[in-house]
């Protein structure tokens, strides 16, 4: 089983300007992306794919592509050889060579890590399995803002329980911590 990690939007202007949240959503998001770093570091030790899919919003979005806001954060370890997907909606699959691109490495598993939880995160996972790719979803691994009604952490901790097992056929989401991403099933 060939995995790849598939990091998804963790731009520099993804979430609201500093402030503008409780700090424990920036503290989140810094967490994340120290996970993430380590994550794409172990991925290289083991062989696998790195995709980085990068939201690319319409003018006067916070992600419009081609302003800082849109740029991948530098501190993710990315490198020249990794893969990057260009995305316009919240499945990374949706008009994208996503699938493509797993198809040409051979990848049947994704490791997926990033934002934002309940909308770019959990899509793509439920179309990864329908798909017939297996999914583990990195359960400290990926964050979003707080909503009116709902807190990161609600959101995060909901997106998780409800992920965990979700099939499609023989392919499933599974949810385990960072320091098991990469363990063999």
């Amino acid at each position: 089983m060939s995995k790849a990690l598939v990091v998804i939007d963790v731009q520099a202007g993804i979430l609201p300007a500093k402030g503008a949240e409780r700090p424990a959503v920036r503290q989140r998001f810094d967490e994340v992306r120290r996970r993430i770093s380590s994550l794409v570091s172990e991925a290289r030790r083991e062989g696998a794919p790195i995709v980085f899919v990068q939201h690319a919003g319409e003018p006067g979005h916070r992600l419009e592509a081609g302003t800082p806001g849109w740029e991948i954060c530098e501190d993710l370890g990315r490198i020249a050889g990794d893969i990057i997907v260009s995305k316009t909606a919240c499945d990374s699959f949706y008009e994208t060579d996503l699938q493509t691109v797993l198809s040409e490495h051979g990848i049947s598993h994704l490791v997926v890590a990033g934002l934002m939880t309940q909308y770019c995160v959990d899509t793509t996972c439920r179309r990864a399995v329908s798909l017939g790719y297996d999914v583990t979803l990195v359960a400290d691994a990926h964050t979003t803002a707080d909503m009116p009604s709902l807190t990161v952490e609600q959101i995060v901790d909901h997106h998780n329980a409800l992920l965990d097992g979700f099939d499609a056929g023989e392919a499933v989401i599974r949810v385990k911590p960072a320091s098991e991403a990469f363990a063999t099933v």
